[in-house]
């Protein structure tokens, strides 16, 4: 393994040492993989898998996931069981990391279960090019990225020492690096997919998962030796947890469970919300034109806002860093604004209808919808590595992803309602979902603020 070399004695970039950037490029390479793919699935699935008259016998355990789907919510349509699925995938995608942090924390150490993690999701990138290996093709990349994802994010506050001012404007930055892979997706996978063919976009997205490995590993040298091996060295591995240990592990398990309802409205983006763009949004350059986009650049919109305004919203938190409200604070007005940006979308659904309307709603839909999610995910992610003891901070992060797989299978369940209801109701039961979530957020800022500190 390349000599280390300490955060303090790397390149400086914005302030921040080489490492950041490092894993700001490998997590870019990830989400425009993953992204990518979300892009194209619930369309793949509703438009294309699940319709062809063989799908049952041609896709391996089509029928046994079909069956037990209906046999929990009754028959399904094809838009029902292909929301089923969304929410099923995105939501152990998940689920798994906590079991990836389990694994790092205790086994293998955090660069080589992102490796491991890395090479599964190619795999499955990759499978998804034979319909027949669709599911299969999901389980290697709910498994993959359960390795991957929380321990590349826990290893971004391990570059700076406790208390060290810049760790929120790290995973600020951090957090751009996902999202200008999540706005190149669709621009990428999605327009091959939609225009090229479906498993173009596919593959896309498997060589962005390399390209996104193979930067990681050069870049070894300017990340910090694993948690594993640091306290393995300091013979404290068995060190039982404090008090105030055991109190953030409590307060981060009462966010993350007020978080599933946040992600279940939030990742409608990919689910009705792409359905939405699709049916009911007219995509053509030039009115009365035959020249039009894809409808997956839709989901380019969200990441393309936060790479513009997260720099912004920095700045504010620095200039209010005298008065700024808590972590749990911020929070709870990021739910306030998702309940806020699925409003318009109620405004818009009444007087659009059954017809099809301008893109200009889901822009400003989207607009307000990011700023919610800057106010609520990455200081989430910042949250868990300032509360969480060094030893468990990748099993914590995993429990923190783990809201986020209730969170999307919710968001899948609350997807089945977007034909049995009129589409405004709909949109209006999105919103108040959220807003109600957000209150609760800032009725237990206070206790919530006894347990985590002032963070």
């Amino acid at each position: 393994m390349a000599t280390h070399i300490p955060p303090a004695q790397q390149p400086q970039f914005f302030g921040h040492p080489a490492g950041l950037f490092v894993l700001f490029a490998t997590e870019m390479w990830e989400r425009m993989s993953y992204y990518g793919m979300r892009a194209l699935l619930t369309l793949y699935m509703v438009e294309y898998l699940f319709i062809k008259p063989e799908v049952g016998k041609e896709v391996l355990g089509f029928n046994a996931v079909k069956g037990f789907i209906e046999s929990m919510f009754g028959p399904q349509s094809t838009q029902q069981l292909g929301s089923q699925v969304y929410g099923l995938y995105t939501g152990f995608v998940y689920f798994t990391p906590f079991f990836g942090g389990l694994l790092a924390d205790r086994v293998l150490g955090q660069r080589k279960t992102v490796v491991v993690g890395g090479i599964l999701m190619a795999i499955g990138h990759f499978l998804m090019a034979f319909e027949g290996l669709f599911f299969l093709a999901l389980m290697f990349l709910i498994f993959g990225n359960g390795a991957f994802k929380p321990n590349i994010s826990t290893q971004v506050g391990s570059l700076y020492e406790k208390g060290d001012e810049r760790r929120d404007g790290a995973f600020t930055i951090f957090y751009m690096g996902i999202n200008l892979g999540a706005f190149f997706s669709p621009l990428v996978c999605g327009t091959l997919g939609q225009v090229y063919g479906w498993h173009y976009g596919f593959g896309a997205a498997g060589v962005g998962m390399i390209i996104g490995l193979c930067i990681y590993l050069w870049g070894q040298k300017y990340l910090m030796p694993d948690n594993l091996t640091r306290h393995k060295e300091a013979h404290d591995t068995d060190a039982p947890l404090t008090q105030k240990d055991y109190l953030g592990i409590g307060a981060l398990v009462v966010l993350c469970a007020l978080n599933i309802a946040f992600w279940g409205v939030y990742e409608q983006q990919g689910n009705t919300m792409q359905l939405w763009a699709d049916n009911q949004t007219d995509w053509r350059l030039i009115p009365g034109s035959d020249l039009q986009i894809p409808s997956t650049w839709y989901q380019s919109f969200n990441p393309a806002m936060i790479f513009i305004f997260a720099p912004l919203l920095d700045r504010f938190w620095r200039w209010q860093a005298h008065n700024a409200p808590t972590s749990v604070t911020k929070m709870g007005i990021g739910c306030m604004l998702l309940g806020l940006a699925f409003l318009i979308m109620w405004f818009g659904a009444g007087l659009i209808g059954d017809g099809v309307g301008a893109v200009w709603w889901l822009v400003a839909t989207t607009f307000v919808l990011t700023m919610g999610e800057l106010y609520l995910s990455p200081i989430g992610l910042s949250l868990v590595t300032k509360v969480s003891a060094p030893r468990i901070v990748s099993m914590m992060m995993g429990m923190w992803f783990l809201s986020s797989f209730f969170g999307n299978y919710l968001s899948g369940y609350l997807g089945t309602f977007y034909e049995t209801m009129p589409k405004s109701d709909f949109f209006l039961m999105l919103s108040g979902v959220a807003a109600g979530t957000g209150v609760v957020m800032l009725v237990l800022n206070r206790p919530l603020k006894k347990a985590l500190g002032d963070v």
